[in-house]
């Protein structure tokens, strides 16, 4: 007599089966908006703390330590902002690109793009922010500061936060993808295309900086607009 064996069968365990779908939450979109305001804030309180930038003090090294001293609230706030709004646009980017590659070919460069280009940004502005904590407590006694560093320290706020040159990238991805394959409205398509074609221009000129005037802009319109949209 001879034993047969039963065939067997086995399932995947219920856990791992999808029960139910997930609904897309905008927690991104928040974070780029929130993101976008303390740009303009950072960006706003950066050219307060312009003493560099004074023509009464053009040369006079000792005289632009005395006024940056006078300076220190807007240095602190832009320390504050510009730090906040690198660490949500990391959020940002990373929600918009899940959100692109929903909607364009799954070899499309267009998600990956805008998501780097925001990245960058976003490493723009933490080094824009590295030397605040050095200058910021070396302002409460300038005897402590060599004047040249701190001059130095105040072209540096005000130049390097101002790159935005990621963010014209970013634009003409999302620009694209709109135009190509529906993925945002219309009226954003061309937003996107426009200001990210000009922060381009802008970011690879000798108006460098005016891209952080641009960048910002589209930042908050886009992440508006995807707010409203559904």
């Amino acid at each position: 007599m001879t034993d047969t064996a039963v065939p067997q069968t086995t399932t995947a365990p219920d856990s791992l089966e999808p029960t139910f779908d997930a609904p897309r939450r905008r927690g991104w979109v928040v974070a780029g908006i929130g993101a976008a305001v303390a740009s303009v804030v950072g960006i706003g309180s950066s050219m307060m703390s312009g003493a560099v930038y004074e023509p009464s003090l053009a040369g006079d090294a000792a005289g632009i330590v005395e006024k940056m001293s006078e300076q220190v609230v807007p240095m602190v706030v832009f320390h504050v902002a510009s730090s906040i709004a690198a660490l949500l646009l990391v959020v940002f980017a990373a929600g918009l690109r899940r959100f692109l590659i929903e909607r364009t070919p799954l070899d499309h460069l267009a998600p990956q793009v805008a998501s780097t280009g925001l990245l960058l940004v976003s490493v723009v502005l933490l080094m824009g922010t590295a030397l605040n904590t050095e200058f910021i407590f070396g302002l409460f006694d300038t005897s402590l500061l060599v004047p040249e560093t701190a001059v130095f320290y105040g072209h540096w706020i005000g130049t390097v936060p101002w790159y935005w040159a990621g963010a014209g990238l970013a634009a003409l991805a999302v620009g694209v993808a709109g135009r190509r394959y529906g993925a945002v409205s219309g009226w954003l398509t061309w937003v996107s295309l426009v200001l990210g074609a000009l922060t381009t221009l802008l970011a690879v000129s000798p108006l460098q900086y005016m891209a952080g005037m641009t960048g910002p802009l589209w930042l908050l319109i886009v992440t508006i607009a995807l707010l409203r949209e559904r």
